[in-house]
């Protein structure tokens, strides 16, 4: 039910996620070049995902949905603890030469938002195929 929407409606989701996105992205990284690098998130995973639609036939709307659902899933690993993960690239990238300890509440909350939403990606996907 919920990927059968009109692929106008999951048009105008991934045209509200993708700013959203790079807004909540740049936010979170503390320099320039991570500013940068996140901006271009959205272009990368977009073509990455028309090419693997195109290659397996998904619908324009499954690919939406895909697109849009990992663009958030990204917003919700690292803006909780973007404090604590900008703190590290920011320090790696004042002493790239000496390794930086990954903190332990942002490496359990990052692999944890991983897996729950993209159970949850999945779980919707799969109820709708």
């Amino acid at each position: 039910m919920f990927l059968h929407l009109p692929m106008y409606a999951w048009a105008l989701v991934s045209a509200a996620v993708t700013p959203a996105h790079i807004a909540l992205m740049r936010w979170s990284m503390p320099t320039r070049k991570g500013k940068r690098s996140v901006s271009f998130i959205p272009l990368a995973l977009g073509a990455t995902l028309l090419m693997y639609a195109l290659a397996k036939s998904y619908s324009f709307s499954v690919t939406l949905y895909l697109y849009s659902s990992i663009l958030m899933m990204f917003v919700i690993m690292i803006v909780p603890v973007r404090k604590r993960v900008a703190a590290e690239i920011l320090e790696q990238e004042e002493h790239p030469d000496i390794k930086v300890k990954v903190d332990a509440l942002s490496l359990v909350w990052i692999t944890f938002s991983l897996f729950v939403t993209m159970g949850a990606v999945v779980a919707v996907w799969l109820s709708n195929a």
